[in-house]
């Protein structure tokens, strides 16, 4: 029902209310204690709560100076404007992290006839791979189809030779992408003793006899070592470890980093042991040797200068005591180019003169 009112509604309240009950003034927030309690009632998240003090140092301190503040905060003016923006003017919720997913995703973009013809041609030659099929599907049928057809079909309806050896596969992609690996290409190196370790294996053969050697080179000072055993095992690995970390134990710096390459002796026991002694595992590129040059070149010098002299034998006890009076040679005598022809030990030395002289008197 509607109502009509012939005179304007009275708003003003009476006056002995006002003087009996005195109301408390509204005041108004300012924008910073405004938006931040609006970040505290949607539960804002860390990385959006600093953009959200983009924009209070932006109104405030930095004047509506977009390229100050983002100087400030060490970001690209780009960034700013970007989250800028989307803050428009108070829209605190915008400045969480938006989902980067496309909007139009790839879709299933083949016919049930090219999905039945490449069926047939797999389970007809279930060992060609996709690069072969595509040219066999070329040859019958008279048209071109892309490998990526010929992959998604087989993983469709599980057309593998060997279904066990794919499953195994398929665990170990996904493992990968749910714990990846720290890529040595990611380390930045510092000029520091001990700092990043190379290990390595050398594989001997001796008649109808594998012996394995495995060998360690200090990135900054070049300072090697290397031992000999029967078996390549994470327990061998981790023994060798062990040593290397006895042999440095008086030096200043502890090992901080340590790299190989996918070998599995550098895996299991050998990675316990990293964990224990608190160093970072980093690994180098598949099938790349040049992410692990010093340790290359480590091995090629004792192959060379020493192995290769007439040192190969299969006695581990005879070949270990040998090793160790060459690598006192190499590490005592032999000058480094790379140490501007000092011996490992010479540099080392001179390390430690620097560390000394830069502590305080007692």
């Amino acid at each position: 029902m509607q109502q009509i009112y012939l005179r304007p509604a009275n708003i003003i309240q009476p006056l002995f209310r006002d003087r009996l009950f005195k109301r408390k003034p509204i005041e108004l927030l300012n924008k910073p204690t405004r938006w931040r309690k609006q970040a505290d009632l949607v539960g804002l998240s860390p990385p959006a709560r600093l953009r959200l003090e983009w924009m209070i140092f932006y109104e405030t301190v930095g004047k509506k100076d977009a390229y100050a503040t983002a100087a400030h905060f060490e970001v690209a003016p780009k960034t700013f404007y970007k989250w800028f923006k989307r803050f428009d003017g108070g829209k605190v919720s915008a400045l969480e992290e938006q989902s980067r997913r496309p909007k139009h995703t790839r879709s299933w973009q083949i016919t049930l006839t090219q999905e039945a013809r490449i069926k047939s041609l797999r389970e007809k030659h279930p060992h060609y791979g996709k690069k072969k099929l595509k040219k066999r599907y070329h040859r019958v049928y008279g048209e071109d189809i892309s490998t990526w057809k010929i992959e998604r079909v087989i993983r469709k309806h599980d057309l593998f030779p060997d279904k066990i050896k794919a499953q195994k596969i398929v665990k170990k992609q996904k493992k990968a992408r749910e714990n990846p690996k720290l890529r040595i290409t990611n380390l930045t190196l510092e000029p520091q003793l001990w700092f990043l370790i190379h290990l390595d294996t050398i594989v001997l053969y001796i008649g109808n006899l594998k012996r394995y050697i495995l060998t360690a080179c200090d990135h900054t000072g070049k300072f090697g070592y290397a031992r000999m055993y029967t078996t390549k095992s994470s327990k061998t690995a981790k023994d060798f470890l062990h040593r290397l970390y006895y042999l440095i134990n008086n030096t200043p710096n502890k090992p901080i980093n340590a790299q190989t390459d996918e070998g599995s002796e550098f895996k299991g026991e050998f990675d316990q042991a990293l964990q224990e002694l608190e160093i970072l595992h980093w690994f180098s590129r598949v099938k790349t040797p040049q992410d692990n040059s010093v340790a290359e070149r480590f091995n090629q010098t004792l192959e060379y200068e020493w192995l290769y002299d007439g040192h190969i034998t299969a006695d581990i006890n005879k070949f270990n005591r040998a090793l160790t009076e060459w690598l006192v040679e190499y590490n005592f005598v032999r000058p480094h180019e790379t140490l501007d022809y000092l011996t490992p030990m010479e540099y080392i030395e001179n390390q430690l003169q620097q560390i000394n002289k830069s502590l305080l008197p007692m």
